[in-house]
């Protein structure tokens, strides 16, 4: 195989692939406790086993549903989450979701006053207790971790560059590095960076990107 311009292969990926899942899903991604809070329960939505455009249709639903926080999120009934989400897209989960998304945004409030800001705190903004604590929430194992933290680099600074092995699997199919430093130095835009590998391990079409960046 000819050596790889990864300069090249990062234009393809990011003109292909790069959408991070908070702009799919509609999510303004800030700072602050809504957001935050938002990119939570998607990365909820996202580790379960369904393909990700039903986890992003349900995503983007609860937030038109207007459970955009974790108050409302609680507040909501069981029967109205598993409503949203039945129709649309998130059939096969739908029940345990419902209960999974109201005991998530409980702890959320009872320990964090709803604000993941204050977990962040908690963890001194070092990213492996982040990634510890994130998992306390019910859904939320290593890999909805990870989803998470993926995303959330774009606002918490401490957290990029963000590649988890995933991320670092896809990279070394592309020939473009095999740790996070070494990616971060490709290419500013980190999480649309690391959107567009994870896309791209989902779909598996490496052969197709070599084609275009050759």
């Amino acid at each position: 195989m000819a050596k790889i311009d990864q300069r090249r292969m990062v234009r393809v990926l990011l003109q292909r692939s790069g959408t991070t899942y908070a702009q799919e899903i509609g999510i303004r991604l800030q700072n602050k406790p809504a957001p935050l809070f938002q990119l939570l329960f998607s990365a909820l939505l996202l580790s379960a086993r369904i393909p990700s455009g039903n986890a992003v249709q349900a995503a983007r639903a609860l937030i038109d549903a207007g459970l955009t926080t974790a108050e409302k999120m609680a507040r909501a009934s069981w029967q109205d989450r598993v409503d949203v989400i039945t129709w649309h897209g998130y059939k096969r989960y739908d029940e345990r979701t419902s209960t999974m998304l109201g005991d998530t945004s409980e702890r959320l409030i009872a320990k964090y006053d709803g604000d993941l800001r204050k977990l962040r705190d908690e963890a001194q903004r070092n990213v492996k207790h982040e990634h510890r604590l994130l998992q306390q929430f019910s859904g939320i194992g290593a890999v909805g971790a990870d989803i998470f933290l993926r995303e959330a680099q774009l606002a918490w600074n401490e957290v990029y560059p963000y590649a988890d092995g995933r991320v670092i699997q896809a990279a070394r199919r592309l020939k473009l590095g095999s740790n996070p430093e070494t990616l971060s130095r490709l290419v500013p835009h980190k999480a649309r960076f690391v959107a567009a590998l994870i896309r791209t391990d989902l779909a598996k079409n490496y052969r197709e990107l070599f084609d275009a960046a050759a």
